[in-house]
């Protein structure tokens, strides 16, 4: 496999877009003054953009972030930036179910409400690596991890509505598959199927989601931020990360790429849109898959029996 040519291929068939300045003319102003918001994957890519810009806003942070030293660079640049808002970190290994379960404790018990959960965390792999619990790095990090913080902050959410959940996921999905003999890809491992494949499931979880909490004013929705000029998959080394190193220079700005989540954890427009999923600021195509019901709620079940072996029964 010609992994660069493929990355070249796939960004040259993604429109190029300057900006989304089209969708937020149009959008009222932002409702999040004095919001507490709960975000992964802030301290670099989309997520820095969207967690500045927030913060910008008048909305109060909360980050959950693996690396101390980018943590604390995050939290004082936003303390900084907004002297009197009191923003947090806190500090978790996410492909850890018992960390992130740990992690969410922790969070729930510091603070009194929380208006949006944005799972922002996420990576693709260039080789098959089990993490501790026996799962395979992509599928812990990019599903289970939103599975069990998104469990462990569920109540508190409910009890701070109208609230938002919100995920990233990726036009990507379509090339994923749920495969429930081989959910820990042993059998063969591509690592954009697989990253494609997470996705996947992450829109299912959103989609599955948002109908249980369809009476608790809570919506949950996940966009795709297009192909966007981080560091992510940088970090994955060998032939993978050669070429997300060199697509980098194709794809549109982390500026660009943060656009839509700053609007759908801020806009009053969308502040009753749920279970959908979002690129370039609108509602985005689905495959056929993303929509089945039936693989959804076999996903759940999955994703819930594996959490139940690091932590206690979730989401019922």
């Amino acid at each position: 496999m010609n992994i660069p040519i493929l990355l070249i291929v796939a960004i040259a068939r993604q429109p190029r877009l300057g900006h989304l300045g089209h969708l937020y003319q149009k959008s009222s102003e932002p409702t999040i003054h004095g919001k507490a918001i709960v975000m992964t994957g802030a301290t670099s890519g989309i997520g820095k953009v969207a967690a500045e810009r927030l913060a910008g806003l008048g909305a109060r942070l909360v980050l959950v972030a693996r690396d101390r030293a980018l943590g604390n660079a995050m939290l004082a640049k936003l303390n900084a930036a907004a002297p009197g808002i009191s923003h947090a970190v806190h500090y978790a290994e996410l492909s850890r179910l018992a960390d992130v379960s740990r992690v969410a404790a922790e969070i729930a018990g510091a603070e009194t409400k929380i208006d949006v959960l944005i799972n922002n965390a996420g990576a693709i792999f260039s080789h098959r690596v089990l993490t501790e619990d026996g799962l395979e790095r992509t599928f812990a990090l990019n599903n289970m991890a939103y599975f069990v913080l998104t469990a462990g902050l569920l109540k508190r959410l409910i009890a701070s509505a109208p609230a938002r959940i919100i995920k990233p996921a990726s036009n990507a999905h379509r090339k994923g598959h749920v495969d429930f003999n081989d959910l820990q890809s042993a059998k063969s491992y591509r690592p954009f199927d697989v990253y494609g494949t997470s996705k996947l499931c992450n829109i299912l979880f959103t989609r599955k989601l948002a109908r249980r909490l369809s009476d608790h004013n809570v919506t949950v929705d996940s966009f795709s931020p297009g192909f966007v000029a981080t560091r992510f998959g940088m970090q994955a080394g060998g032939l993978l990360g050669f070429g997300m190193r060199f697509a980098r220079f194709f794809a549109r700005s982390a500026e660009v790429g943060a656009e839509t989540l700053v609007y759908l954890a801020s806009s009053p427009d969308v502040a009753a849109v749920s279970g959908e999923f979002f690129y370039q600021g609108r509602r985005g195509r689905l495959s056929l898959e993303a929509q089945d019901d039936a693989v959804a709620r076999r996903l759940w079940h999955e994703s819930e029996r594996i959490a139940i072996g690091s932590t206690s029964r979730i989401l019922t």
